[in-house]
């Protein structure tokens, strides 16, 4: 693992697995099969794959789609207050992983953490079925460094609300990790094989969700909960929801809301998607100042993984939590930047 990570280091633009992308079709679909298991695999030549068309890999892509087509197994599973109860909590818990760890930690780094704790985030972070930690940090940091520009992957103001909230997901030149981005990241062997088998932990969160609800019905029959309940509410229904709120912020957050600070992109301020995604409405603030860990700069910003954030602060686990610049709140403003 080492001397992998080691050459992958040295050659930024050289991933971990196989040669180039085989030409013919029906290489080409199995090299999409084997990376519903590796991620990495046949991503060595960066530049190639770069270079295609974006379009829709509809092979690549089916575990996305199966996972919204999960969410009508309601017609036949039914539900129960449990249930919901449970796709409810793997909600919240799920959405501050993404915008606690993905986002603020890994993305950002706005607080320090130890190894261990790194890894519990990575964890549950990739529990969200939105790739590994690494993935989304790369993916990320390039689109603060291109926001709204051409090079930006997923923005609304280039390439259409339903491209920046679904489609970029889907294109090839957009399934890599762009491990040169995240050197920081990928020193640590035990993130690059989350990253890389990014399909292992919601595998695992789905049988264990299936095999807690007949633990349920076994037990307590009275709740009414199945097996089959808990996995179509607890996973698909919750993971779905999850997914396109998480999207909101690359589709909503650069067309909907009021700016507070002039940024070189059309960020925006949104109450309402702050409160769906536990702060990350607070987008122009944070393009503004994205090094800080609170993205509701003002009382009235409610931004519910800060809060979670500075209370874990106060445990130790984590720490150097950085603060909103002082001048952020010296700022000229523009019109509307009151609360939403």
């Amino acid at each position: 693992m080492e001397s992998k990570l080691k050459k992958r280091n040295e050659n930024p633009e050289t991933l971990a697995e196989a040669g180039k992308p085989p030409r013919s079709r029906g290489a080409g679909i199995m090299v999409s099969l084997a990376q519903w298991v590796d991620a990495d695999y046949g991503t060595t030549d960066l530049a190639a794959i770069r270079a295609k068309p974006d379009r829709v890999e509809w092979v690549r892509t089916l575990p996305f789609l199966l996972l919204h087509g999960g969410c009508l197994g309601v017609i036949w599973v039914g539900w129960s207050w449990p249930a919901v109860a449970v796709a409810v909590g793997m909600y919240l818990v799920r959405m501050f992983a993404i915008t606690g760890f993905y986002h603020r930690y890994f993305s950002h780094r706005t607080f320090q953490t130890s190894r261990v704790a790194q890894f519990v985030f990575a964890l549950m972070g990739a529990s969200a079925v939105q790739r590994g930690p690494l993935w989304w940090a790369s993916q990320h940091r390039h689109h603060h460094q291109h926001a709204d520009e051409e090079a930006d992957v997923h923005s609304p103001c280039r390439r259409g609300f339903w491209w920046s909230h679904i489609g970029w997901i889907t294109s090839a030149r957009n399934f890599p990790t762009a491990y040169a981005r995240v050197r920081d990241l990928a020193k640590f062997p035990e993130l690059v094989f989350i990253n890389r088998f990014d399909s292992l932990v919601p595998v695992v969160l789905a049988i264990v969700l299936f095999l807690g609800g007949n633990i349920l019905h076994s037990f307590r029959p009275a709740w009414g909960v199945t097996g089959g309940q808990l996995l179509v509410w607890g996973f698909f229904i919750s993971t779905t929801a999850l997914f396109h709120a998480t999207s909101s912020i690359n589709s909503m957050a650069h067309l909907f809301g009021s700016r507070r600070y002039e940024t070189a992109d059309n960020s925006r301020n949104s109450l309402l998607l702050a409160l769906i995604t536990l702060g990350e409405g607070w987008h122009n603030n944070h393009h503004r100042h994205m090094s800080a860990v609170r993205q509701g700069f003002f009382w009235w910003e409610i931004d519910i993984s800060y809060y979670v954030l500075k209370g874990l602060s106060w445990t130790g686990v984590i720490w150097d939590l950085r603060p909103v610049p002082r001048t952020a709140y010296g700022e000229p403003v523009t019109a509307g930047a009151g609360p939403d």
